[in-house]
């Protein structure tokens, strides 16, 4: 009888064992595309705040929001779509309205005033929302947020990142770069 019920624990070990390897089996590294993205001229999207310079025009010179639709609203030109542009397109765009009918020849600058946020999640000191700085990579956004809580895996951590209007997801180490508007979520280690 205590034959059986050792026999019974054991194939219970395996099947969790087994269960959890599968888990792991399943896991994909981040794409090729997840990884160019960090290198990439910054594209804008919803959250970041502009500050626009319109040389010798200081009354349209300010800081501009891109807004959940991913426009900014311009004085005189109205909405200018801002998503997915880098900055010298949006100078270039902006400038080409300008010049129907309102400016002979704009010379217009535009640069970060705020970058959108990046949110940090799972086995951290303190999850939530935190402001992106350039250059800024997974460890420095995890010191940010209070550090890894005891339960943390320290190895690598789970990115979601928008690319190309898709939303794709890449386990990556923690000493990879990370973008504006990225979600971290650090996961709890097994053992």
């Amino acid at each position: 009888m205590a034959r059986a019920g050792t026999n019974g624990i054991l194939l219970l070990a395996a099947a969790v064992l087994s269960a959890g390897l599968a888990g792991c089996a399943g896991y994909r590294p981040a794409p090729k595309v997840f990884h160019e993205a960090t290198i990439q001229p910054y594209r804008l999207d919803s959250g970041d705040r502009l500050r626009v310079t319109v040389f010798e025009q200081p009354s349209l010179s300010n800081t501009y929001t891109v807004d959940q639709a991913g426009y900014i609203a311009f004085p005189l030109v109205g909405q200018v779509p801002a998503r997915g542009a880098s900055l010298t397109q949006l100078e270039g765009a902006l400038a080409q309205k300008l010049k129907q009918g309102y400016l002979r020849d704009p010379d217009v600058t535009i640069e970060i005033d705020r970058y959108r946020s990046i949110f940090i999640m799972g086995e951290v000191g303190q999850a939530g929302q935190y402001a992106y700085v350039p250059g800024m990579t997974i460890i420095n956004a995890i010191a940010v947020s209070g550090g890894f809580s005891s339960r943390a895996n320290q190895q690598d951590v789970d990115v979601t990142r928008k690319i190309n209007g898709q939303i794709l997801t890449g386990r990556v180490p923690i000493t990879d770069p990370i973008l504006a508007g990225d979600t971290i979520y650090v996961r709890e280690r097994l053992f």
